[in-house]
């Protein structure tokens, strides 16, 4: 995937996750109890682009945030 369009997707998150008024590890852990194997770490590193986000974790970001799949990969800002 374009590191651009990771970056994008990342800062996408992090907004979203601002807006909800969670932290990363509170994002960790309600992922987590859904069962996915993911650390706070890992949300911060998806939120700069550094790592890639896995489609069980987009869904579940979608439900948690409560947006469109389209908040999440909107890259053209």
């Amino acid at each position: 995937m374009n590191s651009e369009i990771e970056r994008k997707i990342g800062s996408n998150i992090r907004s979203l996750r601002e807006k909800c008024g969670l932290t990363q590890e509170q994002v960790a852990a309600k992922l987590q109890v859904q069962g996915c194997d993911i650390t706070r770490s890992s949300i911060a590193k998806i939120e700069v682009g550094q790592r890639h986000i896995y489609p069980d974790e987009i869904i579940l970001l979608k439900e948690i945030f409560n947006v469109k799949y389209e908040d999440i990969f909107d890259i053209t800002g």
